[in-house]
């Protein structure tokens, strides 16, 4: 049985960027879930800031409709719900309406504010800036980055310094995502609370790890955003470094917030540089061409970046596929390689991160009882959430002895009876509670930053386009090529 969900105190929550595509997909429909749970009490507001000419009741039209699925399951609660959204509509950059907002806010209320920035990061500053001005950065208040911060390490110490300079940085929420996923945190519950796997966890025992975000999805109508960032800024740099600190870091003292970002550091610091010496040998990018995703025909990057855009392009090198291969320089992963890959116009929509395992030293079976597989430990981050762990067994039957390489699976969903939360869900109540432990800190972002650029900074000097990618496939051949040349392949059993 799940446990009744805790109601956190009165809260303000600013969504800057309120009529964005994330703050209506995402954000709201994940507060209205904790709504309906009983976790928002009474009181508590939800405020939609953006330059939209709307007012409450034409804003919360705009959310009833996105809030249609989810409120199938959670009837008559959408307008109890929508009674607490409100709505302001301010520009970042003009004086116009920020009287009246800063009046709505209060000087210093007895409850915690939340700034939400679902905007585009060159106006973080200026948000800031405004909400310093109008003395909203003090008492219980506190400021949500969304990513990217910056597009390479100089724009982001650019950025932290000017929020730094209105908000203390216990008050600043470096927002990943993908750090909210039940999975990431099953990740810590599977290493540091079972005696299985721990002993394990090292290179004597593993091969290799592979971690891949895959998307069937193209641009869309983030093309003019991504053409300036590409698939390293916008998942290798955060989510996926993310990732990869939450599998390799050393067991923390506890779970305090601190305790926890002090070891996925040390992990940032410990990855071997990638930079104009090794880039061409252990990176590949590509760029997805027209093809067929999800059963239909779909265009190129090139068409589907000028399809909204006003300025038509002829090529670009922007990449919408990475694979890398990483490694961390430390006792515990000396010679284990991390295998990354992402991007767009996949031949599947998965998030996974596959734990191998090495063989047998020596096979006491027969070539008739069939191949002796490695051991995987696979952690689904979606579409399905859930742990996989397969293992060699022996064919029940009495035909001679024959081995299979079969999973144990299991499924968050059917485990426990329950829909999962969305990340977002479990992350912005976080921010109320004022528990950072699955944010970023400033150190972080600055060391995966220090990591990324001289990749970018080969990629930009060798003067070569993305390599083109089939839409629907898995990238380009020289992604195989990358992991094959090891004597591995990349995993893709998502059955």
């Amino acid at each position: 049985m799940t446990a009744p969900a805790q109601p956190v105190d009165q809260f303000d929550l600013v969504i800057f960027g309120g009529t964005g595509d994330l703050a209506v997909r995402k954000l709201l429909p994940a507060m209205f879930h904790r709504f309906a749970d009983g976790q928002i009490l009474e009181g508590s507001r939800i405020i939609g800031v953006a330059r939209e000419a709307l007012d409450d009741d034409g804003y919360r039209n705009q959310i009833r409709s996105a809030l249609n699925g989810a409120a199938e399951s959670h009837p008559g609660k959408v307008d109890a719900f929508l009674k607490q959204v409100h709505y302001r509509s301010l520009d970042a950059r003009k004086d116009d309406g920020w009287d009246d907002f800063a009046k709505l806010m209060g000087k210093c209320p007895d409850h915690v504010r939340v700034f939400y920035l679902s905007t585009s990061p060159d106006l973080f500053v200026d948000i800031c800036q405004r909400l310093g001005h109008y003395g909203l950065n003090k008492c219980e208040s506190r400021v949500v980055l969304e990513k990217p911060i910056g597009h390479d390490l100089a724009s982001a110490n650019r950025i932290n310094d000017d929020v730094g300079s209105v908000f203390a940085e216990s008050q600043t929420f470096r927002i990943d995502h993908y750090l909210g996923k039940e999975t990431v945190q099953n990740l810590l519950a599977l290493r540091f609370g079972n005696a299985l796997f721990e002993p394990l966890w090292n290179a004597g025992h593993i091969d290799h790890v592979q971690i891949t975000v895959a998307e069937t999805l193209g641009v869309g109508r983030r093309g003019p955003y991504y053409d300036h960032a590409g698939a390293l800024r916008d998942m290798v740099q955060n989510h996926m470094l993310q990732l990869l600190c939450m599998v390799a870091m050393e067991p923390p003292a506890s779970l305090s917030p601190d305790a926890v970002r002090d070891e996925k550091l040390k992990v940032l610091h410990a990855l071997k540089p990638i930079d104009d010496s090794n880039a061409s040998q252990l990176t590949v990018r590509g760029q997805y061409r027209a093809g067929a995703a999800e059963g239909r025909s779909v265009p190129g990057y090139i068409e589907d970046l000028n399809a909204d855009s006003k300025v038509k392009v002829e090529k670009s090198n922007t990449e919408t596929f990475v694979a890398l291969k990483a490694e961390i320089g430390n006792w515990r992963w000396s010679g284990v390689p991390f295998y990354l890959r992402t991007g767009k116009r996949l031949a599947d929509r998965v998030s996974e991160i596959v734990v191998a395992f090495k063989p047998v030293p020596h096979s006491i079976f027969t070539a008739s009882a069939g191949p002796l597989a490695q051991n995987r430990l696979v952690l689904r981050l979606q579409p399905d959430e859930g742990v996989k762990l397969w293992l060699t067994i022996k064919h029940p039957g009495p035909g001679g002895l024959r081995l299979r390489h079969v999973p144990l699976d299991m499924s968050f969903a059917e485990a426990f009876g329950v829909q999962q939360p969305d990340a977002y869900e479990r992350l912005l109540l976080d921010v109320v509670r004022g528990n950072p432990t699955l944010f970023m800190r400033r150190d972080e972002v600055e060391a995966a930053w220090r990591w990324a650029d001289p990749i970018l900074a080969a990629w930009a000097g060798s003067g070569e386009a993305p390599r083109p990618y089939t839409s629907g496939t898995w990238g380009p051949s020289a992604a195989v090529a990358l992991i094959e040349r090891d004597g591995r392949t990349w995993d893709e059993d998502f059955e």
